[in-house]
């Protein structure tokens, strides 16, 4: 690397199990700080700075210069896959990624339902699984394909009046309005693998939620009970969040983005980081509740069954839902054990086409290469394109 030429753009991250769409950032722009791949962008920015008006210049006196990195849709801390990260003049093609197609692949297990529709939630309430087979959830996933209409998750980082969902509820209250079900579309979606009970290791949460807490969390499923209504409305379209965290904290072990519309700009957080993210699969899932009103769940003698299920949808898809939806189809209850992106616009989960988290630990000298090259792949493909898109309006002059 000669350090001379300012590389920018957008590449993919395979965001490990445990780790917040946010705290990959924060990683990304810890080691590009102070790296020789992005110095040159740096001096660059800082020059720009310099030649800002008084008065722009008074406005950034606290703003520290970093590296600007965002995100292109949020992944919560249980799933892993691709993260789209964007840096510099990329941070701007970041709201491309809100609205394109993902695949998903995502692990059902069924006989139980949690307060975030996923493993990491507690367990509301259990149901009946013996009867659930291979055979009832393929019929039951005929419903959920095509143009249906889906819940977001009732316990989520939605906003409503200012206030998340999941907080409604851990204060005991109901939300003032109905949350309803948004148009979305499954484009395919197909089983991977049957679990058999006693085949596999997927366990319902320790925890169990009691008293006043979960009595509340049961009429917000109840009222969410209802399944998708195929062929949405013509004309109806998806709202989208988008959402922003600022690093004013270390990375904390609860999810920092919150949820705004995602016709808005990508917002540059005090530090410079553009974060942008879609209200996707796995986006905002709060984390389980506080140790209060919880009880131990006993996992039962019999295991239930498991199926494991890929899709590709649009955007404001929620998996979690799905997980939860379908636990219902099926006249039980399910929860998302486990959950992969493996594919987000034209980004896929193949190994030379994505920088490992893990790579960053290693060294300027392992991921440098590996960054410098995706973003120089970026920048001609978007050459390309604009090429292309000139060459089409001058044919069409003509």
């Amino acid at each position: 690397m000669s350090g001379e030429k300012i590389v920018e753009g957008c590449f993919a991250v395979h965001k490990p199990q445990g780790v917040t769409s946010a705290d990959v950032v924060r990683t990304l722009q810890h080691h590009f700080n102070p790296s020789k791949l992005f110095k040159p962008w740096l001096e660059d920015e800082r020059a720009r700075r310099n030649r800002e008006s008084n008065n722009q210049r008074r406005r950034r006196r606290t703003q520290r210069l970093d590296v600007k990195i965002g995100h292109g849709g949020t992944l919560d801390p249980l799933a892993t896959g691709i993260l789209v990260a964007g840096v510099g003049k990329g941070t701007k093609s970041l709201q491309n990624f809100l609205g394109c197609t993902k695949a998903y692949e995502t692990t059902v297990l069924f006989g139980a339902e949690t307060d975030t529709y996923d493993r990491l939630g507690k367990v509301v309430r259990r149901a009946p699984y013996e009867h659930v087979t291979r055979e009832a959830v393929e019929k039951a996933l005929e419903q959920f394909r095509g143009k249906i209409m889906q819940r977001p998750p009732i316990f989520s980082a939605l906003r409503v009046e200012g206030k998340k969902l999941y907080e409604y509820a851990r204060e005991g209250k109901m939300p003032p309005i109905e949350i309803k079900a948004r148009p979305v579309e499954v484009l395919n979606m197909e089983i991977v693998e049957w679990y058999e009970p006693g085949t596999h290791e997927f366990q319902w949460p320790e925890q169990e939620m009691a008293g006043d807490e979960k009595a509340v969390a049961e009429k917000l499923l109840d009222k969410d009970a209802s399944l998708p209504i195929t062929e949405a409305a013509e004309g109806e379209a998806a709202q989208t969040e988008e959402a922003s965290s600022k690093r004013k904290s270390p990375p904390a072990d609860s999810t920092s983005e919150e949820n705004q519309e995602a016709t808005k700009k990508a917002k540059v957080s005090e530090d410079g980081a553009a974060q942008t993210s879609a209200p996707d699969a796995d986006a905002d899932a709060p984390n389980p509740s506080t140790a209060e009103s919880t009880t131990k769940v006993e996992q039962p003698e019999a295991q239930p069954p498991a199926v494991k299920i890929k899709m590709t949808v649009t955007s404001g898809f929620y998996v979690r839902s799905l997980a939860h939806d379908l636990g219902k189809a099926v006249c039980s209850s399910a929860l998302m054990s486990e959950l992969i992106r493996s594919r987000q616009g034209d980004f896929e989960l193949q190994p030379d086409r994505v920088l490992e988290y893990k790579d960053l630990e290693s060294g300027e000298e392992v991921w440098g290469p590996k960054v410098q090259q995706f973003l120089e792949e970026w920048e001609r493909k978007r050459a390309a394109e604009a090429e292309a898109e000139a060459q089409a309006q001058a044919e069409a002059q003509d």
